[in-house]
């Protein structure tokens, strides 16, 4: 009987403690057009207007080492609180979405049901027999389209 148990027994993970992927960070694309900013993205000399290949190249090396580490910097410093600010902020909305929103769709879809089978009920009582009427009434017009010469 203790093996039955252990064989039915489920296995539940726990999501917040899954191995993250340090290689691929962003695995479904959310940020591929917008932060992909290189240095030719920004800055372009345009033929006959060319600076010095030393200048260029010192340029070239203090963008990409300066884009990288402030943004090291500025995520090792506001990244943590940044990541609390955006959790608790998706925290409320799922919490407004689960007990307040949906609760008050769902009400109001109950609610409206009655209110369109009275509607219904009064189209079909008033309604209908006054266009049955019309539509037999216009049933009988014919139109006759004469050329003259």
């Amino acid at each position: 009987m203790a093996e039955e148990h252990s064989e039915e027994r489920i296995i539940i993970k726990d999501l917040h403690t899954k191995e993250i992927d340090l290689v691929n960070r962003d695995p479904k694309h959310i940020n591929e057009d917008v932060v992909k900013v290189d240095f030719e993205d920004v800055i372009a000399e345009p033929v006959g207007t060319y600076s010095f290949d030393g200048v260029w190249k010192t340029s070239y090396t203090t963008f990409t080492v300066s884009k990288y580490w402030c943004y090291r910097l500025l995520s090792a410093l506001l990244g943590v609180p940044l990541a609390v600010l955006w959790g608790f902020l998706f925290a409320l909305i799922s919490f407004c979405h689960i007990w307040a929103v949906v609760p008050c769709i769902k009400s109001y879809l109950i609610e409206i049901q009655c209110v369109s089978r009275i509607y219904s009920l009064c189209i079909h009582t008033f309604c209908d027999p006054l266009f049955e009427a019309l539509a037999k009434i216009c049933s009988n017009i014919r139109v006759a389209v004469q050329k003259e010469i």
